[in-house]
Formats: C-alpha cells, structure tokens, sequence
C-alpha cells in the first residue's frame, strides 16, 4: 500500500508557474521535433516514474484526461499520486486513455492499441509518454517533417526494435495516430505523428 507521503510528496513547488512552464517546453518540443529540451520545472513521483513523466502528467493531465499506466506503473503510488495532484482518472482500457504512460525497460505496447483519433476528430487521440534509457547514444535515425528544417538525426537509447515499424505505420494514417513524448531524466524529446523517421545507411 502506497505511503501518505509517496502520494502527497513530489509535486510542483509552484503548480501555476511550473506547470506554465512545462507546457511551454512540450509545445516547444512538438514545434519542434527531434530536439531535446530540459525541463525547467522538476517533479518526484513514485517510482518507477521518471522525473520528466512526472512533470509531463502533472501539466497535462486533468480529471477530464483518463490515464492508461503500465501494470507496473498500475501497482506502485502512481496512480494515487496522479488522481491526487491531478484528478486524471485512470483506466485499464487504453483506447480510452488520453494519456499513457510507459516506465524505462517496460515492453512498449503497438501503437494501434491506443486511440488513433478520427478523420474529424485526429486530436482525439492518446499521447504516448514513454521513458527511455537516454535521449542520446543510441542508433541515429533521421527525422523529416513539418518543423525540421531540411532534417536532424536523433539516437534515442532504449526503445524496441520495432520501433520503427511502430512509427511507419502510425504516420502511414495520418491524420490519425498517436503523439509521442519520449522521457529521460529531466528532458523531453516530442515526435508528433507528422514526423518521419529512417535509419541512416552506413
């Protein structure tokens, strides 16, 4: 059973200023895809969460924002510690879920298990928040799209192999499809569905 202080602790010290803050750096991060950007505001959530996953659900969620958690997210203080701080509910179903959340070294789920949205409504869709080894070091890919001037390489470390599989089948709907925040310590890396991604040939 999770703790009085796991649940009550780890918050913004100033909710209004931080939370502004971190929102300005994921629109930032999604104007913008590929560049990793620090989050001034910090949080402490339970663990297994992440700093930054945390900073990200205490901006982002509210209680008209059902969350999915991974089921070891789901069986730590996570869950209370969102529903107190946020009031974001949480569920078991992930085509309901506004917002997912997925710890460093969990098995990441298909994509097309969440809400893609509809052709009327494509913003009605989940965003994946899914904490990696690092935003760094990892195999570089090459990212094109509305933002990216000309392109950028990214080299994210930590996510499955079929990632990239993943990834072309979500753009291949567009302008359906998830949004995705990938974590790491206290930084962000935003990939919205209208970027692609390609390995680079060696």
């Amino acid at each position: 059973m999770a703790s009085q202080s796991q649940i009550y602790a780890g918050a913004f010290a100033d909710p209004v200023f931080s939370a502004q803050s971190v929102f300005k750096s994921l629109m930032d991060g999604f104007a913008r895809p590929g560049q990793i950007i620090r989050l001034e505001a910090s949080s402490i959530p339970p663990a297994p969460m992440g700093a930054a996953a945390g900073a990200v659900a205490l901006t982002l969620c509210d209680h008209d924002t059902a969350v999915w958690l991974t089921l070891a997210l789901g069986k730590s203080a996570v869950p209370q510690w969102i529903a107190f701080h946020t009031g974001a509910p949480v569920t078991d179903t992930k085509t309901d879920a506004r917002f997912a959340f997925v710890e460093k070294g969990a098995p990441v789920p298909g994509f097309d298990q969440f809400s893609l949205g509809t052709q009327e409504y494509p913003d009605r869709s989940t965003t994946l928040v899914i904490e990696i080894e690092a935003l760094t070091g990892g195999e570089p890919l090459t990212a094109r799209g509305p933002g990216i001037k000309d392109d950028i390489t990214i080299a994210v470390r930590g996510l499955p192999e079929v990632f990239l599989d993943f990834w072309s089948a979500n753009r291949a709907i567009f302008p359906r499809g998830i949004d995705l925040v990938l974590t790491s310590g206290d930084s962000v890396l935003c990939l919205p569905r209208t970027t692609r991604l390609v390995r680079q040939e060696v």
